[in-house]
């Protein structure tokens, strides 16, 4: 079993920055793919970010030029650098991890001056 434990999330002003962790335990082997995903009220989960074991990332447009994902092998923890935030990336974040579609609980992200 793995699990998945967020961090980070919280209250913002428009403009300002937050970092998100996510830290992965349990039985973990090979290789994986790390991804933070958002669902806001009323609307479907959707991609944020992805970075696979070597590196590669895929970021949903909407967040190009403003989101940084990163991770740490030795630690099996992702992180998701937040710049410039709007209001309309209010949500809660989710962690996930593959293969196996692990998730994690959830953090709150809010955007308002």
């Amino acid at each position: 079993q793995v699990q998945l434990v967020e961090s980070g999330g919280g209250l913002v002003q428009p403009g300002g920055s937050l970092r998100l962790s996510c830290a992965a335990s349990g039985r973990i082997f090979g290789i994986y793919v790390m991804g933070w995903y958002r669902q806001a009220p009323g609307k479907q989960r959707e991609l944020v970010a992805v970075i696979t074991n070597g590196g590669a990332t895929t970021y949903a447009d909407s967040v190009k030029g403003r989101f940084t994902i990163s991770r740490d092998n030795a630690k099996n923890t992702v992180y998701l650098q937040m710049n410039s935030l709007k209001p309309e990336d209010k949500a809660v974040y989710y962690c996930k991890l593959s293969p196996g579609n692990y998730w994690g609980q959830g953090t709150q992200v809010t955007v308002s001056s």
